[in-house]
């Protein structure tokens, strides 16, 4: 188990099968290089569905909510 490392494997709709970004610590547990929050991985598989990912929301509680959170995310241009 990664309690703060991560790996997935993400490898079609335009996501490069086989590409590793960052790297782990020695142990594997903590990323220290080319550190990423998940809301940059859904920002990325929003781009990849042609979706602007920085404008798309839904409403809910009266408010409109982004789906990568409020401050918006970038996509990882590193494995597309």
């Amino acid at each position: 188990m990664q309690p703060r490392g991560h790996a997935d494997g993400s490898g079609c709709a335009g996501i490069k099968g086989g590409t590793r970004v960052g790297q782990t610590d020695e142990l594997g547990s903590a990323a220290v290089e080319n550190r990423f929050h998940v809301k940059n991985l859904h920002a990325t598989m929003l781009t990849q569905l042609s979706f602007d990912p920085n404008s798309l929301s839904y409403f809910y509680g009266g408010l409109h909510q982004k789906l990568v959170g409020v401050e918006g995310a970038e996509p990882i241009r590193q494995i597309i």
